[in-house]
């Protein structure tokens, strides 16, 4: 998208406008919107008639990623920048994405965690009260629930998170509920559970710099001919490695647009999982990308990496009766020939 002109708003942070005229269109501002999932939710928007208001500090996001609609470089801990970018743009809702979320990273850099994550959203949600912002779509995880007495996990499950990543999410969740209890916000909370592969039509993808997520991790290892570290062996699993429910971005992507217009209809606050109810063991991720990569890769076993549960499956069944979400391509083989195909195009750019 070509942008015609710049300004810069009374805090000094640069906005950009498309061309386009997006007056004619509903306005949702998108915080991280340059991020992995978040550009994927912008481009989601899109394709339904919202016009995405990116809102990111770039700090793990990529300007290349915004591509739908307006861009504000701003940090949510800023109250200010965020009372102009609501004032400016207007937002019917607001889907709020920002946040560090790397759960080793987490236990190393727990106050890091703490100030980004629930600062910065409690500023967002000081200045939605502000400006009179009464709808709100959450990014949350499943790492709330810590480690579950049963799997699937449903939404009924007690949260009891084992890492500051969760403990952070746990803490914005408690904060959003208690903001509604005056009917002042309408939200929907969204527990993900491990977000992977890439869009279809291989504009967007993951790109993190170290990149910490398994999938992409192991194609690069593969891809160079190096052995592959698996965190933990000893897991009481069929493989003695981690079970985590893998859902396509994409998919992920189309469930924040359905709570979007849940909201934006008038329907009631709610908390919801979002997966396949499937599990995959960290041992079966690696050898499923070895065969669609012509190769086997060789595994090497590192101790149990602090805050990771045995295993994480969603029952994501509401999800289907409250906003009428159901993943579409989160089967594994789409998940992972999407990040293969994505990790090829990145490869021929560098």
């Amino acid at each position: 998208m070509v942008r015609n002109r710049n300004s810069f708003d009374s805090t000094g942070y640069q906005i950009e406008y498309p061309t386009q005229n997006v007056t004619a269109m509903k306005c949702i501002l998108v915080t991280g919107g340059a991020g992995y999932i978040g550009s994927h939710v912008c481009k989601a928007l899109h394709a339904r008639g919202f016009t995405p208001v990116t809102y990111d500090n770039l700090s793990r996001g990529h300007r290349d990623f915004v591509k739908w609609g307006p861009f504000v470089l701003g940090d949510i801990r800023d109250g200010s920048c965020l009372d102009s970018a609501i004032a400016a743009h207007q937002p019917q809702a607001v889907i709020h994405l920002a946040a560090y979320a790397y759960v080793a990273e987490s236990t190393e850099k727990p106050l890091d965690y703490y100030d980004n994550n629930v600062k910065g959203s409690l500023e967002l949600l000081k200045s939605l009260q502000r400006n009179g912002v009464r709808k709100l779509v959450f990014s949350s995880t499943c790492a709330v629930y810590g480690i579950p007495t049963s799997v699937p996990i449903s939404e009924r499950m007690e949260p009891r998170p084992i890492n500051p990543y969760g403990e952070t999410k746990l803490t914005v969740e408690k904060m959003i509920t208690a903001t509604s209890v005056d009917k002042s916000l309408s939200y929907v909370i969204l527990r993900y559970f491990n977000a992977a592969g890439a869009d279809l039509a291989g504009e967007i993808g993951e790109w993190h710099v170290p990149e910490p997520h398994i999938i992409p991790s192991v194609i690069e290892r593969i891809m160079e001919n190096k052995p592959i570290c698996v965190y933990g062996s000893d897991y009481p699993t069929s493989d003695g490695t981690c079970i985590r429910d893998y859902i396509n971005v994409v998919d992920l992507a189309s469930a924040h647009v359905c709570a979007v217009e849940h909201l934006l209809k008038g329907n009631a606050s709610d908390t919801l999982n979002l997966g396949t109810g499937k599990g995959y063991s960290v041992r079966e991720i690696v050898v499923q990308l070895g065969r669609l990569l012509n190769t086997s890769p060789t595994v090497e076993y590192a101790p149990r990496r602090p805050g990771d549960p045995a295993e994480l499956v969603a029952n994501a069944q509401r999800a289907q009766s409250v906003i009428g979400w159901t993943p579409q391509v989160s089967d594994l083989p789409s998940i992972l020939t999407s990040a293969i195909s994505w990790h090829n195009r990145m490869r021929e750019c560098r």
